[in-house]
């Protein structure tokens, strides 16, 4: 086993998670990995969430006790267990059992990541916590009220009158909620954008204020500030600047949430670590914006090697589907396995 340090073990993790990644995706043609294989990798995302932030990896006991790679084995097997139940209900309830995912399915399921990283992190698992003593019982019992919080707040958003006459367009799937699909899809992203900018602050200012700091405040509090400020942000890329929305997505949003995975997890927060609040924070922000904007750069330069030449743009956007998709759908959650579940063996000792 190696004993690599940081920043060392940061930059040896994401080229060996990347480059498994990339590998990975080159398996598929472009309508599978777009359909079926990003819908069934985003189904496991919610529980790692779960057992990475909820139970600090800590929980369930049987896994927790092993050593490593036994552990982080186990951990990625429950996840993968969840998302076995999970694919098949959503494919059932939002997708009317058609096949392959289409982009009412797809968009919902997504979507179900940004719930729970919103009851998760924001809420801190608040109020399944405090009223369920039992610690895997009251994770579980937040992830399932995240699936159904998800569904409601779809149907309430989310409108795809937009791709009538389209083949993709199934009239009896469509919620016909609030807003454009797509809008509402990057706006969720967005909104969680802020989210992970605010993590590369320790949640700088709010820790002025002890406060604000307790549950449900902090939660409260940190929604309208993301909402606030991922309002902000959307009208400027999508109505100042004019950009396309999905253009907007894979260039900002995408890219910073990505650049936040490999700052603050698989770098352990480590590269500003000399500095104080807000200094560190700014340090940090920058840093993600520069990594997460330079290797969503790199998968897009490797497209052709690793899928084949994509279209960007209206009506289809495979250019940027591809994008999102290899960066949160695979990069991200294989980076979380190796970096929390792992603890990076076995480039690093485990606990």
């Amino acid at each position: 086993m190696l004993s690599l340090k940081q920043p060392l073990l940061g930059i040896a993790a994401s080229v060996l998670v990347m480059a498994v990644a990339l590998a990975f995706i080159s398996l598929f043609d472009f309508p599978t990995f777009a359909g079926w294989v990003g819908y069934l990798a985003i189904c496991i995302i919610p529980m790692e969430i779960t057992v990475g932030v909820v139970w600090g990896t800590n929980r369930p006991a049987f896994a927790a006790k092993q050593k490593q790679p036994l552990k982080g084995i186990l951990l990625a097997a429950i996840t993968l267990m969840a998302g076995v139940i999970v694919a098949p209900v959503y494919l059932a309830v939002v997708g009317g059992n058609i096949t392959p995912p289409g982009p009412v399915l797809s968009h919902a399921i997504i979507v179900s990541v940004i719930v729970t990283f919103w009851a998760a992190i924001m809420f801190g698992a608040w109020p399944f916590k405090v009223i369920i003593r039992n610690e895997v019982a009251a994770g579980l019992a937040m992830l399932a009220a995240c699936y159904v919080i998800n569904l409601l707040l779809f149907r309430l958003f989310f409108d795809y009158s937009f791709l009538q006459g389209a083949p993709v367009y199934v009239a009896g799937l469509d919620p016909h909620g609030i807003f454009n699909a797509l809008n509402a899809l990057v706006f969720y992203l967005t909104f969680i954008s802020i989210m992970f900018l605010m993590l590369s602050f320790d949640l700088w200012p709010l820790t002025k204020f002890p406060v604000l700091m307790q549950q449900p405040a902090l939660g409260i509090v940190w929604t309208l500030i993301c909402l606030a400020l991922g309002s902000v942000a959307f009208w400027i890329g999508t109505s100042l600047l004019k950009m396309d929305v999905m253009v907007f997505l894979v260039t900002v949003p995408i890219p910073y949430i990505f650049g936040t995975i490999i700052v603050l997890n698989v770098f352990q927060n480590s590269l500003a670590s000399n500095l104080t609040q807000p200094a560190k924070g700014i340090v940090n922000a920058i840093l993600v914006a520069i990594i997460g904007t330079l290797l969503a750069q790199l998968y897009r330069a490797l497209v052709p090697t690793v899928t084949g030449a994509l279209n960007s743009g209206p009506p289809t956007y495979d250019l940027e589907i591809w994008l999102a998709s290899a960066l949160l759908s695979v990069t991200f959650p294989l980076l979380i396995f190796f970096a929390e579940f792992l603890k990076f063996w076995p480039l690093a000792k485990s606990e």
